[in-house]
């Protein structure tokens, strides 16, 4: 079976290479040259553990190739994915002009029958649009040529994705044509062999899927930040309440981690292109609504207990920052935290000083040099006023604690992620701040 890949970012690129890993010849496309260029010559645009690996060893065997031409990748193709971009616009509606033309594109050039599979995050209705887009190039073209459309929502962690690929907890897969639902079963036959469950469905109903999985997601996170702060406030523990909360089957432990909120190119998006699409239905989802006004307030916590702590005066401090991605395991800067503690850290005059251990490039994107970046976490303590962890690296979780002493200029670390143990810190003649806690007492 030859498959299509198009789009050879984050979703594309992992989709590709695990389709590739189990022994279907797979092409991924894309309309960035040097991007094509680079990955021919098997430099991977993003960070992902284990990736680049496997890359390396489906493109040395044959089975995953390159390129820019569409026309070249339907040759054969009886499946195409399209993996692209659905940014958000304006009013925070998903931007499907990517989508759209990547299925103008196969009506353009596809020449026998394909299954096109939209892999992107699109709203209900996207398979339609799709279905009408390709049609009317076909239209034009005056042929006949027969096709299906599909939708197939990834469910992809960053940091985790190969396992999610290859492992996964469930395939949403959305069609009306029994000729697609045989060829998606012989398509994912052999992640479905160990018995992880493939679901069919409708296709618009695979379509909200996805969007609601992410919004529960970021529901969990955004409430279990709300109720942080209410247990500062009243003198309660979120870790106890945290663990009180998460041994009951019915909430589980997962995503009940209190922090700084929640960024990346998933939730953010995903949650307003779902408030959107009830609007455009003239419903409002009040609970989103609510989750995305927590969220945006919790990135400015580990701010407003700085300014706290300098009595409301921290020009001229230097601020060390540990952390700049939005999650551990990954480069991805997309609606970081980090971004929004910085702004307001300079913006009040302050100095910041930073460390990821594979994000400072990617940061430099968007930050370029109004902050200075080391080369490894202690340099970033040098002459610093504080520290302020802000992504829980692995590397971050047990450092040499007489070295951080040392080299700051007074002994205060402000923890977005509970990652230290209050009594320890002050054993170690700390001043500790995190969140949902009041380490004052």
């Amino acid at each position: 079976m030859k498959v299509a890949i198009v789009g050879s970012g984050y979703v594309g690129l992992v989709t590709g290479t695990c389709f590739a890993e189990v022994g279907i010849e797979v092409m991924c496309v894309d309309v960035d040259t040097k991007k094509i260029e680079n990955l021919k010559n098997g430099i991977i645009p993003i960070y992902e553990p284990g990736l680049e690996d496997m890359v390396h060893r489906n493109m040395k065997k044959g089975r995953l190739q390159f390129t820019t031409n569409i026309a070249e990748a339907l040759e054969d193709c009886e499946v195409l994915f399209t993996a692209v971009g659905t940014p958000p616009d304006k009013d925070g509606s998903a931007d499907l002009q990517y989508v759209l033309s990547v299925a103008r594109d196969c009506g353009r050039h596809m020449k026998d029958y394909v299954l096109i599979v939209t892999k992107s995050t699109v709203p209900v209705g996207t398979a339609q649009k799709v279905r009408e887009a390709l049609q009317e190039e076909l239209d034009k073209r005056g042929v006949n040529i027969p096709f299906d459309v599909a939708s197939n929502p990834e469910f992809l962690k960053e940091g985790a994705a190969i396992d999610d690929f290859l492992k996964p907890d469930r395939i949403v897969v959305g069609l009306d044509s029994p000729r697609a639902e045989e060829l998606m079963k012989s398509l994912y036959k052999p992640f479905t062999l160990n018995g992880h469950p493939i679901i069919f469905m409708d296709i618009t109903s695979a379509e909200m899927t996805k969007y609601a999985a992410n919004a529960m997601l970021a529901t969990k996170i955004s409430f279990m930040n709300d109720v942080a702060n209410l247990c500062e406030i009243v003198g309660a523990d979120i870790n106890m309440v945290r663990k009180g909360i998460g041994s009951d089957s019915r909430i589980g432990n997962k995503f009940i981690y209190p922090g700084i909120g929640y960024g990346g190119s998933c939730f953010p998006k995903d949650v307003k292109a779902l408030i959107h699409t009830a609007e455009d239905f003239n419903y409002e989802l009040r609970v989103l609504k609510a989750v995305e006004a927590v969220n945006q307030d919790q990135k400015s916590v580990l701010y407003n207990k700085i300014m706290k702590y300098f009595k409301g005066d921290i020009k001229g401090k230097t601020i060390a920052m540990w952390g700049l991605s939005f999650k551990p395991q990954t480069d991805d800067m997309r609606e970081a935290p980090s971004l929004v503690i910085i702004k307001k850290l300079l913006e009040a005059g302050a100095k910041v000083k930073a460390y990821d251990p594979v994000a400072m490039k990617e940061a430099s994107h968007t930050l370029g040099e109004s902050i200075t970046y080391s080369e490894d976490q202690y340099e970033a303590l040098i002459d610093a006023d504080c520290l302020v962890l802000v992504t829980e690296w692995a590397e971050f979780k047990i450092p040499n604690f007489n070295i951080v002493r040392k080299l700051l200029n007074q002994p205060v670390i402000f923890d977005g992620r509970n990652i230290y143990e209050i009594d320890e810190m002050k054993r170690k003649g700390f001043d500790y701040f995190c969140i949902g806690i009041d380490t004052s007492k």
